[in-house]
């Protein structure tokens, strides 16, 4: 007769035990909406009506026969809690700041990513029910919706994470959900130094080409951080600017006290209805903008883009995606050939190289190192072509020992043509931040 092995029958126990478990936590979660007296919870403020529930949650505790621990007990009132107001399992992932990426696989397997490294996570829901319900509460939030007719969804969180929700019949093995977090203590400028984003001088170019009203794009991979250098490029703006960003989900968080905020909409039930960001551009031209910023460019908004900054709303600002500098210039055409027009190419090339000034390219390297790797200027036309030039650049050197991406910031030698701007702005940068050398290495 085969014996069962030792590490088989703790881990039939351990299972055995959970399944115990969370068959208490929903039986003790149905008493405790039986209970609620919705009229009355309204009213309450959110910790007074957590306090109040905690309570509720304890008393039904101790009216069950099961015999719990006491740090099992707290588990099972924190998660009926999170159940109630949050959002369930992702509460405890939610709340670890350390972890940047939530990438949801199923009810059964989610994975985190922390400083660069992903790894599986041993929190999971219940059934593909369970982790429906947790989508559905995320997208109505914001007014969305996510079902058969419209299996696809982005949403965001209160915070500002970015989501992205795709369910059956679409995804094949379950509900699949992915949230970019975006922390409630945007990064600041000095945590981007202390990162060795980018060189001190990057910085004072940067600062005086905002200032100067200079039109920048961030271009750059996903996940290399666009969304948050432009957060954090963003706090150059002078408060007395009127700004209107414009994004599908709304994921900026400008500190200016003149901001307005647009968001795109999807179509309704029946297929009407949507706001694109085309339409929000040209809405916002008659809202009297100074600047107008938009989350990313990736169709025929572009071309509205391009003429908002020709036509007097210059230090305007967009990200889109691009592996180099020039690799932007030329998504940007292909974008302003999605708006339908037939527009010859050098007249598209010319409203390009009037219109935008400063391309700073960001870049998620091997490790999850992010680095800011060319701060290009955009000069003019030579013929049918966009001139451009480096300023600073970054030059990779190899691997360390951990995985992680060496190498170092060098400026090119290259003296700006846009410095008059930058002068006339009441920007003086010292000529020696130009000057060809190595700046820093990592």
């Amino acid at each position: 007769m085969a014996l069962k092995s030792p590490s088989l029958g703790h881990r039939s126990d351990e299972r055995s035990k959970e399944a115990e478990f969370e068959n208490l936590k929903r039986k003790i979660h149905g008493k405790l909406v039986d209970k609620l007296d919705l009229t009355k919870v309204a009213d309450l403020a959110p910790d007074v009506l957590r306090r109040e529930i905690r309570l509720v949650v304890e008393h039904l505790c101790d009216t069950e026969e099961t015999l719990l621990n006491r740090s099992e007990r707290d588990r099972l009132i924190e998660e009926i809690l999170d159940e109630t107001f949050g959002l369930g399992p992702l509460e405890a992932l939610l709340k670890d700041a350390s972890i940047c990426d939530i990438l949801i696989n199923g009810p059964k397997n989610i994975y985190c990513e922390r400083r660069g490294k992903m790894e599986k996570s041993s929190v999971v829901f219940r059934d593909n029910d369970h982790l429906m319900q947790i989508i559905d509460r995320i997208v109505s939030k914001v007014g969305r919706r996510v079902d058969e007719t419209c299996p696809m969804v982005d949403a965001r969180l209160p915070d500002g994470s970015r989501v992205n929700a795709i369910i059956p019949p679409l995804a094949l093995d379950g509900a699949s959900m992915s949230i970019r977090r975006f922390g409630s203590n945007p990064l600041k400028l000095e945590d981007l130094l202390n990162f060795k984003a980018f060189t001190p001088e990057m910085v004072m170019l940067l600062e005086g080409a905002i200032k100067a009203r200079l039109n920048i794009i961030i271009s750059g991979g996903t996940g290399s951080g666009k969304t948050t250098l432009l957060n954090t490029l963003s706090s150059f703006i002078s408060n007395q600017d009127r700004i209107i960003t414009i994004e599908d989900a709304a994921e900026l968080q400008l500190q200016q006290d003149h901001v307005v905020r647009l968001e795109t909409r999807p179509p309704n039930i029946e297929g009407k209805g949507a706001i694109t960001a085309t339409d929000l551009v040209k809405n916002a031209l008659r809202m009297r903008p100074e600047r107008i910023i938009i989350g990313e460019c990736r169709g025929p908004e572009t071309l509205d883009m391009l003429q908002a900054m020709n036509t007097g709303h210059e230090g305007s600002m967009t990200t889109l995606h691009a592996n180099t500098p020039r690799d932007a210039i030329a998504r940007v055409e292909t974008m302003i050939m999605m708006a339908g027009f037939d527009l010859p190419l050098k007249a598209m090339r010319q409203q390009v190289s009037s219109a935008v000034d400063l391309i700073v390219q960001a870049s998620r390297l091997q490790g999850g190192v992010r680095r800011i790797t060319y701060i290009t200027e955009v000069v003019g036309m030579e013929q049918d072509t966009i001139v451009m030039q480096d300023i600073f650049r970054y030059n990779k050197s190899g691997i360390d020992e951990t995985g992680r991406t060496r190498g170092s910031f060098e400026s090119t030698g290259v003296r700006p043509s846009f410095m008059e701007k930058l002068e006339a702005a009441g920007v003086r940068l010292p000529a020696s931040a130009f000057r060809q050398r190595t700046m820093m290495q990592d």
